[in-house]
């Protein structure tokens, strides 16, 4: 969910850049930062790249808004999910503590 959120804020960052001249958009490398999450290594601050094979404009900015509202939506829906599955984790938890009490 922290990389989440991080993507979260860049996405921000880049619709609100989207008229600033010479702005490029920035993302992180969402599978492999997923993949070395998933490995088991502690989340530190994932790399910010340029995002690259993206069109520039007159201006030098390369923010396409129809991708970027693309990714707010995708991000919200991997947001979603991984609440969902915390939730249940932490549903089984306090069932398996309460039970341990009462039993």
């Amino acid at each position: 969910m922290d990389l989440l959120s991080v993507r979260q804020r860049l996405v921000a960052t880049n619709i609100a850049n989207a008229a600033t001249p010479g702005y490029r958009t920035r993302d992180i490398n969402f599978q492999a930062e997923f993949a070395r999450a998933d490995s088991g290594l502690p989340f530190n601050a994932p790399e910010v790249i340029e995002t690259a094979g993206l069109k520039a404009g007159n201006d030098g900015n390369n923010v396409g808004l129809d991708r970027e509202m693309r990714l707010l939506a995708e991000n919200a829906i991997r947001f979603n999910i991984a609440s969902s599955f915390w939730k249940s984790e932490y549903r089984q938890m306090k069932s398996a503590i309460q039970e341990g009490r009462n039993g």
